[in-house]
């Protein structure tokens, strides 16, 4: 998503040759949606791996509505007809025949998860699809869906500071034998390090309108990730590879997708699979940055109702 939309200006450029180097450094695994642009990170993505197909898996996303091009606020549509229009669009910009993972980006209250879940089911029997996932469902969802056609992934928020998955996600998720995919596991840049106030970020910008990094959320939030910043320097490595290293530590089943638009992070995010964190290191973490310890929503509260908790 950072390559189009959301922090700053696109650069068709680096970004090409930072997904070119991820794959010469052992990365394989993208992520992108319909919504992201809308439509023109698809179009990146099928420009970069058109002529790799075979080294990549590519996962994207459909389910929310669209008019003339442009995407209708917060507004979900995950009719069947909609889903099938939505993957023959994400086809032909992503260059392909088939979309290894097709996640739907966010519950839709007005069509029953059977539905979703048996329409994916018949793009899998046509090759269309090969795998199924959910962005942000809930166990109910969750459960309602794999019963219908198994889910492979839950794509949801996941990180040192936004642990909502951990008391009845997480347990579920292991129940079903579903992984689970954390966008956003470095805060939105925050646990980073390299962050500014919201009012500092320009017009346009994600982090401007994000609560974690407004007024005194922000003061609040910076001496939580102490802690990372602490252990990063202890080490000897980016507190953003503290992040991502805790968080790989958390399971097996866990894949984390850290978005970049910059060669340098891509090859610094992948190494934090090298570090390997002590248990006093990750108790530490834990509780510096448990729940309570955190200030402000991980959304706009217009952004929260489409989470589907």
């Amino acid at each position: 998503m950072p390559m189009s939309q959301s922090y700053g200006p696109a650069d068709e450029k680096e970004s090409i040759a930072a997904l070119h180097r991820a794959i010469e450094i052992g990365c394989n695994f993208f992520d992108t949606a319909q919504v992201y642009g809308p439509f023109t990170n698809e179009k990146l993505l099928g420009l970069a791996f058109h002529d790799r197909r075979d080294k990549v898996i590519i996962a994207t996303k459909f389910g929310f509505r669209f008019r003339e091009g442009k995407q209708v606020g917060t507004e979900r549509d995950s009719r069947p007809e909609n889903i099938r229009e939505a993957v023959e669009g994400s086809l032909i910009r992503l260059r392909t025949d088939y979309i290894d993972l097709l996640y739907q980006h966010r519950v839709d209250p007005n069509v029953p998860m059977e539905d979703v879940a048996g329409t994916v089911g018949e793009l899998v029997k046509e090759g269309k699809v090969r795998y199924f996932g959910l962005s942000e469902a809930g166990n109910a969802n969750i459960r309602r869906a794999h019963a219908i056609l198994p889910v492979s992934a839950l794509q949801s928020e996941y990180s040192l500071w936004e642990r909502n998955l951990e008391p009845e996600i997480i347990p579920v998720l292991l129940e079903l034998g579903i992984g689970l995919v954390p966008f956003s596991p470095l805060g939105r840049g925050f646990l980073t390090g390299a962050v500014k106030r919201a009012e500092e970020y320009p017009e346009g910008d994600f982090r401007r309108n994000d609560p974690r990094y407004q007024g005194r959320n922000f003061d609040d939030n910076r001496k939580a990730a102490k802690a990372v910043f602490d252990i990063a320097t202890a080490i000897n490595v980016k507190p953003a590879q503290v992040a991502l290293a805790w968080i790989l530590q958390k399971g097996d089943f866990i894949v984390p997708i850290p978005g970049t638009k910059h060669l340098k992070y891509v090859e610094e995010n992948m190494a934090a699979s090298a570090i390997r964190l002590e248990p006093a290191q990750m108790k530490l973490l834990d509780d510096a940055m448990q729940p309570g310890k955190i200030s402000g929503n991980r959304y706009t509260d217009r952004m929260m109702t489409t989470i589907d908790r």
